[in-house]
C-alpha cells in the first residue's frame, strides 16, 4: 500500500445492513462475523459475511465513503429477515430518516467517524490522512447518498434531505415514482423532471446508477449539475440493464462524471451466481478489466473510481477471491500498477475522481 494513496468508496450498505442485521460497524468484519457465527443470525445466509467496519476503513485507507439511505419496495421482499420496506412514499421516508438518524448517531459514538456535509468537514477529514498526522488520529468521513428517490415524498422536500446531510440523489433502484429502474424500463415521470428541478439550485450529485436506460439519457441530458454513476460496472463484461454500456460510459465522461467500479462477482464474471458458484471462480483481475475498459471507452483514468456496494446485499463470499474485507481495496491500486498506469492515474481511480465531484456538490 502506498502511504499517501487515500480512498473514496463511493458507495456502501452500511445503514440498512446495520440496521436490518444489527451489526455495530463500529466494530471489525471479522467480529461482525464472530458474532453473526456465535449468534446464529441469518445475516451470512441471505446477505453474505461482513465485509465493513471501521478497524477495516482506518487500516484500507479508506478514508471517505458515500454512504447509502436505502429502502426496497414492498414488491421485492425477500423473506420475514427484510424489514426495511415500503408500500407508500410515507412509509419510505420514514425508513430514510431512521437511517440518516443511524448515521448521526454513529458519529456520535465514534471519534473516528465523521459526517461530510461541507468542504470544511472535507478538508478537516482529509487533514486527518496528511504525511504528517499521526496514524492514530485519522478519521473517516461520511457523505449521505439517497439511492432510489421513493422516501422523497414530494419533489418540495428536496432541501429538507439536503439539510441533514443529503448530497447525492438517485432517482431509481428498480422503478420509483420518479424514473425506470434495474428491471423495469421506463422514462423520467413528470415527478423526476420535478425532482430535477428541485435539486439543480443546490447543486446536489445526480446518481445515475440502477436508472433505466431511456431515463439515463433524459437526465443526463436535463441535469446540468454534478453527475456520476456510484456503482456500476461496464455492460460489456455482463449484458443487461444493470451496467452501463459503452455509449452510456462515454457521455457520463462527457459530463466529467465518474463511474464507481463493484466488486459484485456477479457484475464481473457472466452466469456467476450467489451461493451457486465459488468466490474464487472470480479474481481481481475482472475488476481490474472492467476498470480499465472504461478507461479504454473514455480515453482517461478521469472517470472511473471504486463503487463497491459492499454489504448491500452480497459480502465476503461475493465478491473476488484476492478481497476479504473493505481493507482489502488498496489490492487495486498494486493491481492498476501492474497494468501499467502511472501513479497519478491510480491515484485518481483509487479517490481523487469522485472527491473531485463530491467536493463541486459540498457547500462552503
Amino acid at each position: 500500500m502506498r502511504d499517501n494513496i487515500i480512498i473514496f468508496d463511493a458507495h456502501e450498505d452500511m445503514a440498512w445492513s446495520a440496521l436490518t442485521f444489527s451489526r455495530d460497524y463500529t466494530k471489525s468484519a471479522h467480529d461482525l462475523r464472530r458474532r453473526e457465527q456465535e449468534s446464529a443470525s441469518i445475516a451470512p445466509k441471505v446477505n453474505d459475511s461482513a465485509t465493513l467496519g471501521l478497524p477495516d476503513w482506518l487500516q484500507g485507507h479508506i478514508a471517505l465513503i458515500a454512504a447509502t439511505l436505502f429502502v426496497a419496495p414492498a414488491k421485492h421482499w425477500s423473506g420475514a429477515w427484510e424489514t426495511i420496506i415500503y408500500d407508500t412514499p410515507a412509509e419510505a421516508h420514514a425508513h430514510a430518516v431512521r437511517q440518516i438518524n443511524y448515521y448521526e448517531e454513529l458519529t456520535d459514538r465514534s471519534d473516528r467517524i465523521d459526517l461530510v456535509k461541507t468542504k470544511a468537514d472535507l478538508d478537516a477529514v482529509l487533514h486527518t490522512w496528511d504525511d504528517a498526522a499521526a496514524p492514530d488520529a485519522r478519521r473517516v468521513g461520511i457523505m449521505l447518498s439517497m439511492e432510489g428517490a421513493d422516501p422523497i415524498v414530494a419533489p418540495d422536500q428536496v432541501e429538507a434531505w439536503y439539510a441533514r446531510g443529503v448530497r447525492a440523489v438517485g432517482p431509481a433502484w428498480t422503478a420509483t415514482r420518479y424514473a425506470g429502474g434495474t428491471g423495469a424500463p421506463g422514462p423520467l415521470t413528470d415527478l423526476g423532471h420535478a425532482l430535477l428541478t428541485a435539486m439543480a439550485p443546490l447543486n446536489m450529485a445526480l446518481d445515475l446508477s440502477h436508472i433505466a436506460e431511456e431515463a439515463y439519457y433524459q437526465a443526463i441530458e436535463r441535469y446540468e449539475g454534478p453527475v456520476l454513476a456510484s456503482h456500476s460496472n461496464p455492460r460489456r463484461f455482463c449484458p443487461g440493464d444493470r451496467g452501463l454500456s459503452d455509449a452510456m460510459i462515454r457521455l457520463m465522461a462527457e459530463r466529467d462524471g465518474v463511474i464507481g467500479a463493484v466488486l459484485f462477482n456477479a457484475f464481473l464474471k457472466p452466469g456467476w451466481r450467489m451461493r451457486q458458484n465459488r468466490k474464487d471462480e472470480v479474481g481481481i483481475g475482472d475488476l481490474i478489466a472492467a476498470i480499465d475498459h472504461i478507461c479504454q471507452v473514455t480515453g482517461s483514468a478521469r472517470h472511473v473510481g471504486i463503487g463497491s456496494d459492499l454489504d448491500g446485499g452480497f459480502g465476503h463470499e461475493s465478491i473476488p477471491a484476492e478481497f476479504d474485507t473493505v481493507a482489502d481495496l488498496w489490492q487495486i491500486g498494486d493491481a492498476l500498477r501492474a497494468r501499467g498506469f502511472a501513479e497519478d492515474d491510480v491515484a485518481a481511480v483509487m479517490g481523487d475522481n469522485f472527491l473531485r465531484v463530491y467536493n463541486a456538490v459540498l457547500p462552503d
